[in-house]
């Protein structure tokens, strides 16, 4: 039987698995951004309920997913964040006044989620509402950040 003399000391070897590992870490890296996006499915959306449960002028709250659903005067939808845009405390619907706010720093937020008192800065972050089978489905892997409320963003019941 022969035996193979490999010449190779500690520091050689160290030094090539570091780069092995190194270029398995830059692979992975292009793969991913090379990756191709498919359009997302329904099936991992948040399923909201029954569209004849959402009544006109009003915000559901659904903590479970950090979200509220506001219900417009005119039947559009909005799936609101919940997480204030100053530093990330979780908002609260005040429905006397309409409102959602911050209990950490004072901001408000109009239903629509625009900015009404500040520090905060900007709109509320929403996300992208489809209706499927008369269901409402949120898709709350994907939130949209936004400046301020624009009319297409609402979803028409």
């Amino acid at each position: 039987m022969r035996r193979i003399q490999l010449n190779i000391n500690r520091r050689t070897l160290f030094k090539r698995i570091v780069y092995i590992l190194l270029s398995l870490q830059i692979s992975y890296v292009f793969i991913r951004l090379l990756k191709i996006k498919v359009p997302d499915s329904t099936e991992d959306w948040f399923d909201a309920g029954n569209i004849s449960f959402f009544e006109k002028n009003k915000t559901y709250p659904f903590g479970s997913k950090q979200l509220y659903i506001s219900c417009m005067k005119d039947g559009g939808l909005l799936a609101i964040s919940t997480k204030c845009t100053h530093l990330g405390c979780a908002v609260q619907f005040n429905g006397d006044k309409n409102r959602f706010v911050c209990p950490c720093h004072a901001s408000a937020f109009n239903q629509k989620g625009e900015v009404l008192s500040p520090p905060a800065t900007r709109a509320l972050d929403i996300y992208p509402i489809s209706i499927v089978n008369n269901q409402v489905m949120v898709d709350t892997n994907n939130p949209i950040r936004r400046e301020r409320f624009e009319a297409t963003q609402l979803i028409y019941i």
